[in-house]
C-alpha cells in the first residue's frame, strides 16, 4: 500500500447530486452494469446481461442477510425525542446507536411503540445497550428500514421490499448488502442455464455502513466487528470450483470480506463455520478466494471503495468512477451496479 493510498484524501472524488440514486430502476436487474476489466477496458451493459459475462463453471458467493426494520423512534419522559438504531436482534440488551441521546444515562426508561425500553448501560464507540424485551419483535412491530442518510428521505412501502435481496434469509443487518439487490429470479434462472452456481454466505452489516471512515481506522488498519457464516455447503461448492479451475465471483463488498475471513493462509478456498471480523481490505492486500467482483458505486473516503481497489487499483478505480459519471452512472445502495474481471 502506498503512502497515497493510507491518505483519506486520496480517496476523494466529486460527486454531482444528481448521480446519487434515490430510489431504484423499475426493475432490479435494468439497472446498468458497468464492466471493468483488470487486463483494460471498459464496457457498458445492463444488469440482465450478467449470465453472458461470466463462464460456465464459475460461482457466485451472495449475502443472505436479511435487513432489519432497524429504525425505531421513542422518547423520553422528559419529552425529549430520540431515534434509535438496533444493531442486532434479540432478546434481553442489543447494541444501538441513539439520536439525541445527550444526558441519556443507564437505567433510564424511555417509550419506543407505545412500550418501553430500558437504557442499560453506555458501550465502546458511543453506542448504548438498550433491553426492549425482544427486539425483533419491536423491530417488527415498529420498525423502519434504516435507509442510508444519504438517501436524503424516509422508508416507504416499496423500500420493504426493494432493500431486501430475493435470497435475504438470516435477520441482523442493520444495511443492505447493495450488490445483491440488482438479481431477479430471471438472472438466477439464466445463471443456472449456463453452469454458474449462486451460494450463500452471510455477513450482518454493522455500524461501520453509519460510521465515516476515520484517518486513526486506516492507521490500525481494523474496521467494526461484524459476524460471518460460511456455510459446509458453500465451502464444499467452492472448493469444487477451485479444484475443476472455475472462477469465484464475490457479490459486494460484504461478500468479498466474509470469503476472505473465512479462508485460511495458503488456502485458495474458504473453511465453513462462523465467526467476527474486522478484516480491512485495501490496495495491497491479498485476496486468496475471490477472483472477481459484482458491487455497486460506492462513498468518497470509504472503506468500500478502499477494497474495491484491492482488484483496480486506486487510480484505475478513480478513472473509472470519473467515467462512469460522465456517462451518467448512478451512485450508492439504489445506484448502479460494477462487474470488476
Amino acid at each position: 500500500m502506498s503512502t497515497d493510498d493510507t491518505d483519506l484524501d486520496a480517496w476523494d472524488f466529486p460527486l454531482p447530486d444528481a448521480h446519487i440514486a434515490r430510489y431504484p430502476a423499475d426493475r432490479r436487474d435494468a439497472s446498468r452494469l458497468l464492466v471493468a476489466r483488470r487486463s483494460g477496458g471498459v464496457e457498458h451493459r445492463v444488469f440482465a446481461d450478467l449470465p453472458g459475462l461470466l463462464e460456465p463453471g464459475d460461482a457466485l458467493v451472495v449475502n443472505d442477510t436479511r435487513v432489519m426494520a432497524a429504525r425505531l423512534h421513542g422518547h423520553r419522559k422528559t419529552g425529549g425525542r430520540i431515534e434509535i438504531l438496533v444493531l442486532q436482534p434479540g432478546s434481553g440488551p442489543v447494541p444501538c446507536m441513539i439520536r439525541n441521546a445527550r444526558r441519556l444515562s443507564p437505567g433510564e426508561v424511555v417509550e419506543v411503540g407505545g412500550e418501553p425500553a430500558t437504557i442499560v448501560e453506555r458501550l465502546p464507540d458511543g453506542l448504548f445497550a438498550v433491553d426492549f424485551g425482544d427486539a425483533a419483535a419491536r423491530m417488527e412491530a415498529h420498525g423502519e428500514l434504516p435507509l442510508p442518510p444519504y438517501l436524503g428521505r424516509g422508508a416507504d412501502d416499496s423500500d420493504r421490499e426493494r432493500y431486501q435481496t430475493i435470497f435475504a434469509g438470516p435477520l441482523g443487518a442493520a444495511a443492505a448488502p447493495t450488490a445483491g439487490l440488482h438479481f431477479t429470479p430471471e438472472v438466477l434462472e439464466a445463471l443456472a442455464a449456463r453452469g454458474i452456481g449462486v451460494h450463500p454466505v452471510t455477513l450482518h452489516v454493522g455500524i461501520g455502513t453509519f460510521r465515516p471512515l476515520r484517518p486513526e481506522d486506516v492507521e490500525r488498519g481494523a474496521l467494526h466487528p461484524e459476524p460471518w457464516t460460511v456455510p459446509e455447503a458453500t465451502a464444499t461448492a467452492l472448493a469444487e470450483v477451485r479444484a475443476r479451475g472455475g472462477r469465484i465471483v464475490a457479490v459486494g463488498t460484504t461478500s468479498t470480506r466474509t470469503l476472505e475471513a473465512a479462508t485460511p493462509e495458503g488456502a485458495r478456498s474458504p473453511r465453513a463455520g462462523s465467526g467476527t471480523t474486522t478484516l480491512f481490505l485495501r490496495p495491497g492486500s491479498a485476496l486468496r478466494t475471490v477472483d472477481a467482483l459484482v458491487t455497486n458505486f460506492h462513498l468518497p473516503r470509504s472503506s468500500l471503495l478502499m477494497l474495491v481497489a484491492t482488484l483496480l487499483g486506486r487510480e484505475r478505480l478513480l478513472e473509472t468512477y470519473g467515467l462512469a459519471i460522465r456517462e451518467g452512472y448512478r451512485f450508492y445502495s439504489y445506484g448502479d451496479a460494477m462487474l470488476v474481471l
